[in-house]
């Protein structure tokens, strides 16, 4: 394929680094006939989302990339910044369109959007605003005679991945997804959550049937005696539960489950990428590994594929604060992107759009008034012999190299704490004992911070039988509270506070934003165009359909 020139759009993208690199050459050189691209059609689409990755999040990995000083990658140029320079740059706004509409959008919600093109409500998967099911694009490329797939570092169950292959009034229902996810033959299905696949027993023997890892096969979440995992086996496909038998799977029907819940974190996956030794780190496939047989797989039909990749813990560091986590996850979304890059570059036949359903957590680098930089004479002839001295600390570029270097997630450092993550007991020693033991030095707290990590009050919005919100206490957090939902979870952006001067980053909440968020385009030069303009993930989902589907 022709390449598509850059084009200096929404300079806003530019303002906020959210332009990316990768990728290099690629021998999948693929043709269509002329009549499918005079029709504005492709034979296959990849949809990729960065679940909470709006422009801030795009801008932490583009400064690691480009300027830490000593960044662990071997290019500057990162492969969103690969599908940026040669495809299309957009934006699009996400909140729930139609008859009930709101500002702030959920996964669940914002990837139905994306997913059949239509106004959806909040927490709901695959419904229109007035709760009826619609056909996704994925049931309509299963329709079509194309194959089809979705991957998830989360669980399949999960928000996003649901969307394209389910219907049902809540999120929460993920027993229900998953039988949804089967009974629709999503002929790819890769990635964690096997809890709701399997019934209550005898794990052990369930696992050693199904050859699988006991740390797969662990846990249940359903109250029936249905086994999924024998009735896919049933239904034709193939299983994979480890990194060796992904390789190893053939056929044109996969189901594999890496995990009882999520797969690991993006510093546990850097972790075994720098040798440490563990169980997950010789079984699970990376998000990458997981996307390459996916492609291997759905591009041997003939009729062409529609594949859904989610890089999903993104949102999950955003919800806690984590900003070393975040950066992690998104190093490791973009190694996936830049396989796909390598895949599709060279091919007439394939659109590839990669956006998120939210932004998540409001971050941001900033500027602030601790430790101002001290006054130094500079060289320069328009200095006038005055010393150079900012007002304020702008933050140092070594700044970046210490997040990377963050040991653990926010979510391990609650294990630490308390294994359970009932926190009502925790001490400001534990608290101060665990963040500094997974941190940059840099960023150690003191006593007095351990003290308001630690810091808990009564819960004033209590809600009886409320998923969240039915807890007699929860964290103190002090500056907008309410925006801060989950209280298991935290106790995160106390620890960002304590250390986010030190970090240069500010946080605005624990849940999402209305931020647009960028969508890249890559393929046919007229279809990719579409995209490059400020539109709504109904839009996105319509044009998807469009380009893809023969009605």
């Amino acid at each position: 394929m022709k390449l598509l020139p850059s084009k200096s759009v929404l300079a806003v993208l530019v303002s906020c680094s959210l332009l990316a690199a990768c990728g290099s050459s690629s021998n999948n050189q693929s043709s269509v006939d002329e009549k499918t691209l005079a029709d504005g059609k492709v034979k296959n689409v990849i949809l990729m989302i960065g679940d909470g990755m709006g422009a801030q999040q795009v801008g932490l990995l583009e400064e690691y990339a480009r300027r830490a000083p000593n960044s662990v990658l071997s290019s500057t140029t990162t492969a969103l910044q690969r599908f940026a320079d040669n495809g299309r740059v957009g934006l699009s706004m996400n909140g729930p369109m139609g008859a009930n509409p709101s500002l702030v959008v959920d996964s669940a919600c914002s990837a139905s959007q994306l997913a059949t093109g239509k106004g959806s409500i909040s927490e709901a998967v695959g419904l229109d605003d007035n709760g009826n099911k619609v056909q996704t694009i994925l049931e309509k490329a299963k329709a079509m005679g194309k194959s089809t797939g979705l991957i998830s570092d989360t669980r399949l169950t999960h928000a996003t991945p649901a969307a394209f292959a389910a219907h049902q009034p809540h999120r929460s229902y993920e027993n229900e997804i998953a039988e949804d996810l089967l009974t629709v033959g999503v002929d790819v299905m890769l990635g964690g959550g096997s809890r709701h696949w399997v019934p209550a027993g005898d794990f052990a023997a369930m696992a050693a049937e199904l050859n699988a890892p006991t740390h797969v096969i662990k846990k249940s979440k359903r109250s029936d005696e249905r086994n999924l995992i024998k009735e896919a086996q049933t239904a034709g496909y193939g299983l994979a539960f480890t990194k060796a038998q992904l390789a190893q799977a053939s056929g044109t029907k996969l189901l594999g489950l890496f995990d009882d819940s999520a797969m690991n974190d993006g510093i546990e996956y850097t972790n075994c990428k720098n040798g440490t030794v563990s169980d997950k780190c010789t079984d699970e496939p990376s998000l990458k590994d997981m996307t390459m047989k996916a492609l291997d797989i759905l591009s041997k039909d003939e009729d062409g594929f529609f594949l859904m990749v989610e890089g999903g813990q993104i949102d999950w560091a955003g919800h806690v604060n984590d900003t070393g986590w975040l950066l992690h996850e998104m190093l490791k979304f973009d190694e996936a992107v830049a396989a796909v890059y390598e895949w599709v570059k060279e091919r007439e036949d394939t659109l590839v759009v990669i956006t998120a359903d939210h932004e998540t957590g409001g971050f941001g680098f900033a500027y602030h008034k601790h430790d101002l930089p001290e006054a130094k004479q500079l060289s320069g002839d328009g200095m006038n012999g005055k010393d150079y001295k900012p007002n304020f600390n702008f933050g140092s570029l070594d700044t970046l190299d210490k997040i990377f270097a963050q040991k653990k997630s926010y979510y391990d450092i609650f294990s630490d704490v308390e294994g359970d993550w009932d926190f009502t007991a925790s001490t400001p020693a534990e608290w101060k004992a665990a963040v500094n033991a997974s941190l940059h030095a840099d960023f150690h707290v003191s006593d007095d911070e351990a003290d308001h990590i630690a810091a808990r009050t009564m819960n004033e919005n209590q809600v009886a039988g409320h998923k969240y919100l039915d807890v007699a206490e929860l964290p103190l957090i002090n500056d907008y509270s309410d925006f801060y939902v989950y209280p298991g979870e935290d106790h995160g952006p106390l620890i960002s506070r304590a250390i986010g001067a030190e970090q240069s980053v500010a946080w605005s909440n624990g849940s999402h934003t209305a931020s647009p968020v960028p969508v890249y385009a890559f393929g046919p030069e007229a279809i990719a165009n579409k995209f490059s303009t400020m539109q709504h993930h109904t839009n996105i989902g319509q044009k998807l359909i469009d380009v893809l589907i023969v009605e």
